[in-house]
């Protein structure tokens, strides 16, 4: 970084903390102390996951005044989400003026991070945010707000006690247990379920050297050792073209996209839902209309973003096949070998884009209370389940992005299990991932999170109303001591 970039940065910074102090951050703890059954004082919020919708939440619920929070990552540090690992566009889809980590300070924002290092003659040059540079902000943002992050943390498992949710960490090969009121489960785009693999006769994602060849595109890939050899990359999304990319800008001899449509999916409904109205709206409309908003949403599919397109269209070595499923996958020392309707393609290696599913009970962590989980699917009907199995795996979630119990469940901890990644889609539409509604989404959390904590110490805060005696008379000859 340039002498003037960091003469920029220092001066920003001082920005920031004069503007925070002028909003009065962070406010008062507001929040009773308690102790958890071990005799320690209990958590009010642990969120878990530390990416850009982790250290949000816990950014809104500083604001709100809740503050005995932890925020985990089995990550290291400056190695949460995607934008470092598995996301291997050279941009960012979204347009560069769109604001979310900031919640709402100016000094916070991308553009002010970018135009203190950059200068604004930058910013307008600018075409679309860079993927590393969307990193580096949100470490910046981090460090300048201090939030408390503890990398290389994992959530082993939760469980219920009582009302209180009961979490085992791990960090360092030591096991720690933790009680906290409310968890927030943050833990990005697969936090809900797991990588989706299309179920083929031949191949086990699980079986021992299964995977030597066969990639998802969520895996750490070493795109080297593909130099000067025949991948094929299944899927239509903007990760199968990245990787794809990806895999040609390594110098991969050749490489081959298949896609089952006969036409790639052209218009982005979900682009079309990131104004404030819908934002907002969409939460309190009835489960009928909201289930045919994101169903419709999601039939129409994502396209693939036109520069992820065209960074692979340059390459001679690059072909796309439409109407091309593959039927069957077959890996073995030398390669794979894909079925598909015309016939077999030989290939060295693979790539399978195609996402991440929505089934709480692949996320061995919280497996115990999931069981007790409502979904969408028990809320619309078996016929529609049937006709839309994905979305009804989405959980049914409450105003605050609480899960909800089924009916006749025991679990009395599950409302205080919260869920701010992609599962909550089908809730709240796209608040918690996407950067359009990071802000919306975070700050509803974070305010009904307060809601419930103080709920919970209703009797504790009665208590202390009435104990209240800051005469405000004292100083005049009005003040009536007791009365």
């Amino acid at each position: 970084m340039s002498a003037h970039a960091q003469e920029g940065l220092a001066a920003l910074e001082a920005q920031v903390r004069r503007d925070l102090q002028y909003l009065n951050y962070p406010p008062a703890d507001w929040v009773p102390q308690s102790n958890g059954p071990d005799g320690k004082p209990l958590l009010d919020v642990l969120i878990v996951g530390a990416g850009m919708c982790g250290q949000t939440a816990a950014f809104a619920l500083l604001r709100e005044g809740v503050r005995k929070l932890r925020v985990i990552d089995r990550a290291p540090a400056g190695g949460e989400g995607p934008w470092g690992t598995f996301a291997r566009m050279p941009t960012l889809r979204s347009p560069k003026h769109l604001t979310g980590p900031d919640l709402g300070v100016p000094s916070l924002t991308f553009r002010a991070w970018y135009e203190a290092q950059h200068g604004a003659d930058g910013w307008q040059a600018l075409y679309k945010i860079g993927r590393l540079e969307w990193l580096n902000y949100l470490l910046w943002v981090r460090r300048t707000l201090a939030l408390p992050v503890e990398s290389e943390t994992e959530l082993l498992r939760l469980t219920p006690t009582g009302s209180l949710l009961c979490a085992q960490l791990r960090r360092a090969g030591n096991e720690e247990t933790v009680y906290a009121r409310k968890v927030v489960l943050a833990l990005g785009r697969d936090g809900s379920g797991a990588p989706r693999w299309p179920a083929f006769p031949g191949f086990d994602p699980a079986a021992p050297h299964a995977r030597d060849r066969v990639f998802h595109s969520a895996d750490a890939i070493d795109f080297g050792a593909l130099k000067g050899r025949r991948i094929g990359v299944l899927g239509a999304g903007a990760s199968a073209f990245d990787n794809a990319g990806t895999a040609l800008e390594a110098g991969a001899g050749e490489v081959v996209m298949c896609v089952r449509r006969a036409v790639l999916p052209q218009v982005n409904r979900m682009k079309w839902s990131s104004f404030l109205g819908f934002q907002h709206g969409f939460v309190a409309l009835d489960d009928a209309a909201r289930w045919t908003f994101l169903t419709e949403i999601f039939a129409a599919q994502i396209p693939p973003p036109h520069e992820s397109v065209q960074r692979c269209d340059q390459h001679p070595n690059f072909s796309l096949r439409l109407g091309t499923p593959w039927l069957d996958l077959r890996p073995d020392a030398a390669g794979v070998t894909v079925l598909i309707p015309q016939g077999e393609e030989r290939f060295d290696a693979v790539i399978v884009a195609t996402g991440f599913d929505v089934a709480l009970l692949e996320r061995p962590e919280i497996a115990t209370l999931a069981r007790s989980a409502l979904t969408w699917g028990d809320r619309v009907g078996a016929q529609q389940a049937a006709q839309y199995p994905e979305e009804a795996r989405f959980p049914y979630l409450g105003e605050a992005f609480e899960m909800r119990e089924r009916q006749g469940g025991a679990q009395p901890a599950l409302p205080h299990l919260h869920v701010f990644n992609w599962g909550s889609a089908m809730s709240h539409g796209a608040l918690a991932g996407d950067i359009p509604g990071l802000a919306t989404g975070a700050t509803r959390l974070a305010q009904g999170i307060a809601r419930g904590l103080f709920a919970l110490d209703r009797e504790r805060h009665l208590a202390a109303m009435r104990a209240f005696d800051e005469y405000e008379l004292k100083t005049t000859r009005y003040y009536v001591p007791g009365s």
